[in-house]
């Protein structure tokens, strides 16, 4: 006890809670003391500089709790408690006798001989601390009378032993006050080492067979009351230039030492709790939940509203037209006492003789100790037709900025009720630190969620926005970055239309992930689409791609699959560099199957010929083409992947989107993707003969008058009447322009009608017409000019024997 007892009701053979006080020390895995306490220094009489790093055998007369075989390493049975769980007791085996205590005489430096009780513990879990010992100054208590009810002034046995906390009355207060004899460590280390102590019983003194008092630990540390009245005594002593208490400089620099520590381990807590996520809401929720209500009672977050939209933004300082967002607010308040007042969500700018503005220009925190009256009216002047000062007035307030790499991010408002202790310059300086730390949280969260926006805008940009019908087929497609950090990468898939209502359907994976792999996707990408403007077939396509890889760089790997689907032939047209083979589900049976194409080399590897295979297909059967990034997992083969895809593909689905997403469900749940993937889906519809109308023209000029003929009876046959005058009239210019240019071929016209109505004319000459400005003289130069304003879209391509000039008309709705 400390100078005298204290008593309480007794129980258990009338013991009596008792503080005294303690000396601490921690030895490592080594035997080396790691930690001697200012308790130790004054009961053994030896410096914390000197006792550090010491054998404990040395400062300590607890040896009976060490092993003593000289060819056993110190501390080397301790290592036999490492893992064994919760039920340290039956680890006990007797060779220790764990928990161990005793008593001994031993000389001291600058003191004459002192009689010590110890009590000692072994230590397990994570960490290098093996062991903790507590000693106490046994000829202290015995000198002032410590002992049970109806104990005398002296007493003539004290033992130090061993009890469950749980024998006494009040157990729970005695376990919250052990903590305090620790060294500075984390909370969660702290719990972990008090739990040990616990359990294997909490210290006790003995004084007979049935008398026992718990030790309530006392280091010297007094109590609030007693730290008060202490404080009035030493400037007391101060003002009268009297000579201070004695053990008054050890008082003050304990209280210190307890004040730093409680505010590390408030810092300690909060750095745990906050930033567990890159997510920016979560994190801004973390931030504000941490200080509530231990630090503060209202704590309010403002961020800059380029931070909240995730864009990036000047280094300057801000001004009166920042607009702050308020992100989060919580309270201890009733519920909905602020919510009407300030909501969540709110922008506004701060004027600049407020304390706001003063942190958010100088980067420093504002203490306002409280707000008066008149400070309370200049805050409110800001909230239109909302009278805030019945929430804040009388508050201690302080306001700290969140700022990382000097750049202020935004500001927490912290305010505590009246009746509260106010802020003071120690909290300043721990709201200042708070704010660093969750000031750099939020950079990360607001940098993650800026670098996400710009790789999903790069990647958005790179991928297609691919229409969901094409002539004669409907096309689904996805996409899946390979991890949550990198949404950027180099597969893609691409729809390119082409002459005759065919449409080219691609799908690449360049190899590799990143940036890299991304700004190569996007060159071959455009040059796929360039070259299927050209109307190359599928292999040649492949042998030009794989001729650029080359010129691009030696590093330029990817693999590619390039597919030509005529809806009029009902014919597929497949060339592969590399890819996984593509899945036909046909629309007959619903059976599904890989196509067995020539596999053929990556694109850039060079020297290999690629060939293509022509595929007949039917209206309804589904082409589905992906990369291997879906059907491929780490140590697995990708065979089972495969003939996942197959089964998955032939599932039967309502409609395209959800056909994409069985796919998807049904191999993405598969653990070990890493890998990103791209789909493409495309249900071959086909275009029905009765839709389709063509006739060969000769090279007469009066042939145009003829197609003129054909195509208004065409349309007629269609019903489709309304747009006759305007089909006529192109169809003549087109069909003069290519009896004007032909040579030898007749010139082929041909109507297709499905979604639009689509008009191609095609010839021998492979000179293709330019759009041109005619002048008022000009005879010639205005065919191309009509067609350009009356056509919803209109284009030319090469072919194999000449070109072809086409238009589309929208046609009414049916």
């Amino acid at each position: 006890m400390d100078r005298g007892t204290e008593r309480s009701d007794p129980p258990h053979g009338g013991a009596a809670a008792g503080r005294i006080p303690l000396a601490v020390v921690v030895v490592d895995r080594a035997g080396l003391v790691s930690h001697w306490s200012r308790g130790a220094r004054r009961l053994f009489g030896t410096a914390r500089e000197e006792a550090v790093g010491r054998p404990v055998v040395d400062l300590l007369p607890v040896s009976g709790a060490f092993p003593e075989d000289e060819e056993t390493a110190p501390y080397g049975a301790y290592a036999a408690y490492d893992g064994l769980g919760p039920d340290l007791e039956s680890s006990l085996d007797g060779r220790l006798f764990y928990p161990a205590a005793g008593r001994a005489r031993l000389t001291a430096a600058d003191n004459d001989r002192i009689d010590v009780l110890w009590w000692a513990y072994p230590l397990v879990g994570p960490g290098t601390e093996r062991l903790l010992v507590l000693a106490a100054d046994a000829g202290a208590l015995r000198a002032e009378g410590t002992g049970t009810s109806g104990a005398g002034a002296a007493v003539e046995r004290i033992a130090p032993g061993f009890a469950l906390h749980t024998d006494f009355p009040g157990a729970e207060d005695l376990a919250r006050g052990l903590p305090e004899i620790l060294p500075s460590m984390s909370v969660g280390e702290s719990a972990r080492i008090v739990s040990q102590v616990l359990e294997l019983g909490y210290p006790v003194l003995e004084f007979s067979q049935n008398d026992r008092v718990p030790v309530t630990p006392d280091w010297g540390v007094p109590r609030r009351s007693e730290r008060t009245a202490r404080r009035q005594r030493a400037a007391a002593a101060a003002l009268s230039g009297e000579p201070l208490p004695p053990d008054a400089e050890d008082e003050a620099q304990d209280l210190e030492y307890v004040a730093v520590r409680e505010r590390l381990e408030f810092l300690n807590e909060v750095s745990g709790r906050i930033g567990t996520s890159l997510d920016l809401s979560r994190t801004i929720v973390e931030v504000s939940r941490a200080v509530v209500p231990r630090f503060t009672d209202v704590a309010g977050t403002y961020l800059r509203e380029q931070v909240v939209a995730g864009e990036g933004f000047s280094d300057g300082v801000p001004d009166t037209t920042t607009m702050w967002h308020r992100v989060a607010l919580e309270h201890t308040d009733e519920p909905g006492r602020w919510d009407d007042v300030v909501p969540v969500g709110e922008a506004m700018p701060f004027p600049a003789h407020t304390p706001f503005f003063q942190c958010m220009t100088t980067g420093e925190p504002v203490l306002v100790p409280r707000i008066s009256e008149q400070m309370g009216h200049m805050i409110a002047a800001q909230f239109e037709k909302r009278d805030i000062r019945p929430l804040i007035t009388g508050r201690s307030m302080l306001v700290v900025p969140l700022k990382a790499r000097h750049v202020v991010l935004g500001f927490m408002i912290l305010l505590r009720h009246p009746e509260r202790v106010e802020f003071n310059d120690m909290d300043r300086v721990t709201g200042a630190e708070l704010a660093a730390r969750a000031g750099l949280v939020l950079d990360n969260a607001r940098m993650y969620m800026y670098q996400e926006s710009v790789a999903e805008t790069l990647q958005d940009s790179m991928l297609p926005h691919i229409a969901p019908r094409m002539s004669g087929c409907d096309i689904a497609t996805r996409y899946l970055p390979g991890t949550l950090l990198g949404r950027v990468g180099g597969d893609w898939f691409d729809s390119v239309k082409l002459p005759g209502s065919r449409t080219a359907l691609v799908v690449g994976d360049v190899m590799g992930h990143g940036l890299n792999s991304a700004a190569m996707m996007g060159q071959l990408r455009t040059a796929v689409q360039t070259m299927a403007a050209l109307d190359l077939p599928p292999a040649q396509l492949l042998r030009n791609l794989d001729d650029l890889a080359q010129r691009l760089g030696e590093h330029y790997l990817a693999t590619c699959l390039y597919a030509i689907y005529d809806p009029i032939a009902s014919e597929l047209e497949i060339a592969n560099a590399g890819h996984i083979p593509p899945v036909v589900v046909r629309a007959e049976n619903g059976r599904s199957d890989l196509l067995d194409l020539p596999t053929g080399a990556p694109i850039g590897v060079g020297g290999v010929p690629f060939e293509s295979v022509r595929v007949r297909v039917a209206p309804g059967d589904r082409l589905v083409m992906c990369t291997d990034g879906l059907v491929e997992v780490r140590g697995e083969d990708i065979g089972v992947g495969l003939a996942t895809l197959c089964e998955s593909a032939a599932h039967p689905a309502a409609s395209m989107d959800a056909a994409c997403d069985t796919i998807i469900r049904a191999l993405n749940t598969r653990g070990g993707r890493k890998d990103d993937v791209a789909l493409l889906l495309a249900r071959l519809n086909g275009i029905e003969p009765e839709d389709v109308a063509e006739w060969r023209i000769g090279h007469d000029p009066r042939e145009a008058g003829r197609a003129r003929a054909a195509v208004r009876e065409q349309l007629h046959e269609w019903g489709l009447d309304s747009v006759a005058d305007t089909a006529e009239l192109l169809v003549s210019e087109l069909v003069t322009n290519a009896v004007r240019h032909s040579h030898s071929r007749p010139v082929d016209l041909r109507l297709v009608r499905g979604d639009t109505l689509l008009c191609e004319v095609a010839d021998d000459d492979h000179t293709l017409p330019t759009l041109l400005s005619a002048g008022r003289l000009d005879e010639f130069g205005r065919g191309l000019r009509v067609v350009s304003t009356l056509a919803h879209e209109w284009g030319t391509s090469r072919t194999g024997s000449g070109k072809t000039v086409w238009y589309e008309l929208t046609l009414p709705r049916r």
